[in-house]
C-alpha cells in the first residue's frame, strides 16, 4: 500500500468540519513519515529480501514505534492534538486522528505478518501483497475511487482546477507505477527513505493545489 493510504484523506476532506486536504494527506501517511525518517537515524530499521513478498522486497522487521497499533494510536493522538490547537474543531480532531489509524488498517490487509499491537509477537498481516492481482487493482480503486469522490462531492473556484486534478492524479499514477515496476536493490542507505519522504510531500503539496482549486459543495 503507497497511494492507496491517501484515500481516507480525499473522503475525509469533504466533511464540513474537516481540516484541510493536505493536513489530512500528511495524516494518512504520517506513520510513513515516521517511519522513514526514524529508518534515517537508525531507530527503526528494514531491510530489502527478494522474493520476501510477489509485490515488493520489503522486509519491515523493526518498526515497533510506528508500526505497531499502539505506536499508531499515540501519533494519532499527538496528531489530532495538534489540528485541535489551530482549528479548536474536535471534529477535525477526529478526522485527523481517524486519517492517521487508516494506515495501519490499510498496512494490515497488504502486509506480510510484521505488523504488531504493541512492539513485540503476535505478528499481524493479511499478506494481500503476495497477491499482486488482488492488492494492485484493488490499491487503484482505492485511491481513484477516493479522489472521484472527492471531485463529486466539490466544485471548481478556479480556472486551474483541471490542471490541479490532472496533475495529482498523473504523479500519483506514476509515483505508484514506479513503486511496483522500478528497479529494485537488496542495497539500504538512505536513498529510499529520502524519495519515499519526497514523494509524500510532494502528493501533499499537490494537494494543497488541488484545495485552493475547489470548494465543497456544502460550503
Amino acid at each position: 500500500m503507497f497511494v492507496g493510504h491517501f484515500a481516507p484523506a480525499f473522503i475525509a476532506a469533504t466533511a464540513r468540519k474537516a481540516p484541510p486536504l493536505a493536513v489530512l494527506m500528511v495524516g494518512t501517511q504520517l506513520i510513513d513519515f515516521g517511519f522513514f525518517t526514524f529508518a534515517l537515524l537508525g531507530i527503526e530499521h528494514f531491510r530489502m529480501v527478494p522474493g520476501i513478498t510477489a509485490s515488493n522486497w520489503l522486509d519491515l522487521y523493526d518498526m515497533p514505534y510506528t508500526h505497531s497499533l499502539l505506536g499508531t494510536g499515540v501519533w494519532a493522538a499527538g496528531f489530532a492534538a495538534l489540528v485541535w490547537l489551530v482549528w479548536r474543531s474536535a471534529a477535525a480532531a477526529l478526522l485527523a486522528a481517524a486519517a492517521v489509524l487508516s494506515h495501519w488498517l490499510l498496512d494490515l490487509l497488504v502486509h506480510r505478518p510484521d505488523l504488531t499491537l504493541a512492539g513485540s509477537p503476535p505478528l499481524l498481516g493479511l499478506g494481500l501483497w503476495d497477491l499482486p492481482l488482488v492488492e494492485k487493482p484493488l490499491e487503484l480503486a482505492l485511491i481513484f475511487g477516493a479522489l472521484a469522490f472527492y471531485v463529486w462531492r466539490t466544485r471548481p473556484v478556479s480556472p486551474r482546477a483541471g490542471w490541479a486534478l490532472g496533475v495529482l492524479a498523473v504523479v500519483l499514477a506514476l509515483v505508484q507505477s514506479i513503486d511496483w515496476f522500478g528497479a529494485r536493490t537488496t542495497v539500504v542507505d538512505a536513498s529510499l527513505p529520502l524519495t519515499a519522504l519526497f514523494a509524500y510531500v510532494l502528493i501533499s503539496v499537490l494537494g494543497v493545489w488541488l484545495q485552493s482549486t475547489r470548494q465543497n459543495r456544502s460550503s
